[in-house]
């Protein structure tokens, strides 16, 4: 079945296209929802416009998450965590403790960029991957650090 959208849904297309769907996701999810409609030109009349509009907004996000993956390309995320001796964490470090960490250094960085397999349980350096967009992807280095070394390194010192 042929609808037209009326919103941008993720992976199948942006509003005002005229996508094929099967007719059961038609029927029970996007025409009931109001996000899509049935294509007549009447209707795509009536979105022409608001799909222009769209368009032009895409590109400047576009535009701002390449600048933004850009500046954040080979940054390094220091985090401390408590750990037991053997390097194993008490918690875990998170995809929104590396975006903070990041935010907090000046990176435009938002939660649903950053992607963990799984989240880090353990002391070192990892690679971490945040996705700006479908194919804008950048690498950071994440180290995690004891917090009980850091203590024990600043007794040290004085």
């Amino acid at each position: 079945m042929k609808v037209l959208l009326v919103e941008d849904i993720e992976k199948l297309g942006w509003l005002g296209d005229i996508v094929e769907v099967k007719s059961g996701y038609a029927r029970n999810y996007l025409l009931p929802h109001g996000l899509a409609m049935v294509p007549s030109e009447g209707n795509i009349r009536s979105i022409a416009k608001e799909k222009e509009k769209h368009a032009q907004e895409r590109l400047e996000d576009r535009k701002r998450m390449e600048r933004a993956a850009e500046a954040v390309a080979g940054a390094e995320a220091v985090i401390s965590s408590k750990a037991n001796e053997s390097g194993h964490l008490f918690g875990s470090v998170t995809e929104s403790d590396i975006a903070e960490n990041l935010r907090k250094q000046g990176f435009e960085v938002a939660n649903s960029v950053v992607k963990l397999k799984h989240h880090i349980k353990e002391v070192g350096t990892s690679e971490v991957t945040l996705r700006f967009a479908e194919e804008l992807t950048v690498i950071v280095s994440v180290v995690v650090v004891a917090e009980q070394a850091e203590e024990s390194e600043a007794v040290e010192e004085e």
